[in-house]
């Protein structure tokens, strides 16, 4: 990843972020958390991932792709660049993921005491 791709995805990140919380009117997502942004280096596509609180998952999702193209336009508001890329929304399944390797563990050093 290029150091400008690199700037851009946290950028992407940050305003996006903004923008849900802020302007997007639409509450079937519930609480959501931009967890990172992988903009590709020729700048045409980025994956936003997220987790969300209070929705689920799948429809959370769903419902953020659809306003892809309102956050698409926020978006170009805030950052200066030539073509906005194509977004896709991304569930962050990390979280969950750390959760249960966590509880593995826990279990095991139960286990042996």
């Amino acid at each position: 990843m290029s150091i400008k791709s690199e700037k851009l995805s946290d950028q992407f990140a940050e305003e996006i972020s903004k923008i849900i919380a802020l302007e997007l009117k639409d509450k079937s997502v519930g609480f959501v958390t931009i967890t990172s942004a992988d903009v590709t280096s020729d700048l045409s596509y980025a994956k936003i991932y997220f987790t969300t609180l209070g929705a689920d998952k799948k429809i959370a999702e769903k419902n953020l792709n659809k306003a892809c193209g309102f956050i698409k336009n926020e978006l170009s508001k805030r950052i200066d660049i030539r073509k906005m890329p194509e977004m896709e929304f991304i569930y962050d399944e990390s979280i969950e993921y750390g959760e249960k390797i966590e509880k593995i563990i826990e279990d095991i050093h139960e286990n042996k005491n």
